[in-house]
């Protein structure tokens, strides 16, 4: 198995069916936070239902239309990110992300997502990376800023959410984009060093 360092404390993982019960205690942490920003199915209540998710994302990845990644802070899973589609032949996917309340602040989303975006745009000719997300999720906002996204529109009341409806905002980065918006961080983060 494969991890990628994202701090000195913090790594990215693959998330296995196997890992059902390590998500489910996640999830019993997270699952009141997210709630409000995930589809009811994700918040896994019960061990059935957390390993019913990571098959399901499993048997994405091995369609190659999909998959699923852990963050761990010092060896404890606290939130993940997403491939909630991938079409490698029409060369878009949609990207997501959570995590739990107490590893917020940290980066350690918008430094994973950074990672599974380069490898769908440098290495799979990804041409289009989208981020939809509920249009009152302003961390998420925050998080597709931070990746040089671009909001595309709204697309408005799509999901019932109790007595209304919510709407998502649809956020994208180019492959072009993406490139230039790491060739300018790696270039910041130079500067900064150098300063």
């Amino acid at each position: 198995m494969f991890a990628l360092p994202l701090t000195s404390h913090a790594e990215l993982r693959p998330l296995e069916s196997w890992m059902a019960e390590e998500f489910l205690d996640h999830m019993d942490r997270a699952r009141e936070h997210i709630s409000p920003w995930v589809s009811p199915t994700f918040a896994a209540a019960d061990l059935a239902e957390a390993r019913a998710l990571l098959r399901r994302y499993a048997d994405l990845r091995a369609r190659d239309a999909g998959g699923i990644w852990g963050i761990w802070l010092e060896g404890t899973l606290v939130g993940g990110v997403l491939f909630v589609s991938f079409d490698a032949a029409l060369g878009v996917c949609e990207a997501g992300c959570w995590l739990e309340p107490g590893a917020e602040g940290r980066g350690l989303v918008t430094r994973a997502v950074e990672r599974i975006v380069d490898w769908a745009v440098l290495e799979r000719g990804i041409q289009r990376v989208e981020w939809r997300t509920n249009a009152e999720n302003t961390p998420s906002i925050n998080v597709a800023k931070r990746l040089g996204m671009t909001l595309d529109g709204t697309l408005r009341q799509v999901y019932p959410s109790g007595d209304r409806r919510i709407d998502i905002e649809v956020w994208s980065v180019l492959a072009g984009e993406w490139r230039s918006h790491r060739t300018q961080a790696a270039a910041d983060t130079a500067e900064t060093i150098d300063s």
